[in-house]
């Protein structure tokens, strides 16, 4: 049995979605490696995703909403978003423990300090969006997938950045530590 017609777009489009999404994540981990001269780094900041998208497929369901290359543009710039989220916390964090902060007081004043700006933009981000999720003038329907899928994830995100963005970065440099001072 072969399908014909739209499936085969569709199809089409969600691979190379999918492809691009795992490629763009890929080569922003490269990126952050790059920049941060560190591999575990960028893979604190990029834990923050796969709970953002399980916030996207959650809040897609609970909406009626099909999984479609416009919610996988959301999913695309969700992730930008909570990127951008987990680097404010981390690279304080490190830069306070650098200036010669203990580990635990630099990531609980960087988790303090920056609380308000990932708020900030969150929150604006998601009341912006709201309108555009209501679909309520005519053509906006077809931009609704977009936004209910970037405020699903950053519903979940912001609180998986707050909490465990800077959990796991206490973790991760305090066995770091412990390894330096025992060897």
């Amino acid at each position: 049995m072969k399908l014909r017609g739209s499936v085969q777009g569709m199809r089409a489009s969600f691979q190379s979605f999918g492809v691009g999404l795992i490629l763009s994540i890929v080569l922003v981990y490269l990126i952050l490696v790059a920049q941060f001269a560190s591999w575990t780094d960028p893979f604190i900041i990029l834990l923050a995703v796969p709970p953002g998208l399980a916030g996207v497929l959650l809040f897609l369901l609970v909406t009626g909403t099909t999984l479609n290359v416009m919610s996988l543009m959301g999913v695309v710039m969700m992730v930008g978003i909570v990127v951008s989220n987990s680097i404010l916390i981390v690279e304080f964090a490190r830069q306070l423990h650098k200036e010669g902060k203990s580990l635990k007081e630099a990531v609980a004043t960087a988790s303090r300090q920056r609380l308000r700006p990932v708020l900030m933009t969150s929150l604006a981000t998601l009341l912006g969006l709201i309108p555009m999720a209501l679909g309520m003038e005519a053509g906006s329907e077809a931009y609704a997938p977009l936004a209910r899928a970037i405020i699903g994830g950053l519903l979940v995100s912001v609180v998986v950045t707050v909490y465990l963005v800077p959990a796991a970065y206490l973790l991760v440099h305090r066995q770091e530590e412990t390894a330096e001072v025992q060897a």
